[in-house]
C-alpha cells in the first residue's frame, strides 16, 4: 500500500497552493479501514492561517467519519524529505500514537514505524501529547523530556 499512498500524496502535492514559499506538500492518510484521504498545503499571506497538507488530509478524513489511522505519506521535493511539523504531529496524535509516517522527497524517503510513544521528537518522528494526557489550560501543562511526553508537576 505504501507505493499507492506515495502516488496519492504526489498527485495532491501538484494541487498545493503555495505562492509564498514555493514549497508544495502533499499528504495521503490511510485509515484503518483502508480509505485514503489526501490533502495539500494552502498558504495565506497571513502565515498563521496557512494549512499544512497533513492537517488538510486529517480534516478530510474526520469529515468522512474516519477516526483511526494506519499511516501517512508526506510528499515534498526536499532532500532530505521533510517530516510533519509540530502542529501536525500534535493533531495526528489526537487520534492515536501508533501511526507510521513516511516522508518522501525528490530522491529518497524516511520512515518512522515505531510507536510515537517511543519515538524521539529530536529525530523528527511524529510526537505529540495524546488526548487524555494533557491537563488542560488551567494548570500543569505538558513538556518534552527525553522521548516521552510527561506532565509537569
Amino acid at each position: 500500500m505504501s507505493a499507492e499512498l506515495v502516488r496519492a500524496a504526489r498527485a495532491v502535492q501538484q494541487r498545493a497552493y503555495c505562492p509564498y514559499s514555493k514549497f508544495p506538500v502533499g499528504a495521503a492518510l490511510e485509515a484503518v479501514d483502508g480509505r485514503v484521504f489526501g490533502g495539500c498545503n494552502v498558504e495565506s499571506a497571513s502565515y498563521g492561517l496557512t494549512i499544512c497538507a497533513e492537517r488538510m488530509a486529517l480534516g478530510a478524513a474526520v469529515a468522512a467519519g474516519a477516526r483511526a489511522f494506519k499511516r501517512i505519506v508526506v510528499a515534498t521535493d526536499a532532500e532530505p524529505p521533510a517530516s510533519p511539523c509540530g502542529a501536525c504531529r500534535q493533531l495526528l496524535a489526537e487520534f492515536g500514537l501508533d501511526l507510521e509516517v513516511i516522508a518522501v522527497g525528490a530522491k529518497s524517503e524516511r520512515r518512522w514505524t515505531r510507536s510515537c510513544r517511543r519515538a524521539s521528537v529530536d529525530e523528527g518522528a511524529p510526537g505529540g501529547v495524546a488526548r487524555g494526557h494533557a491537563r488542560g489550560w488551567g494548570g500543569g501543562g505538558v513538556r518534552r523530556s527525553g522521548d516521552v511526553a510527561r506532565h509537569m508537576p
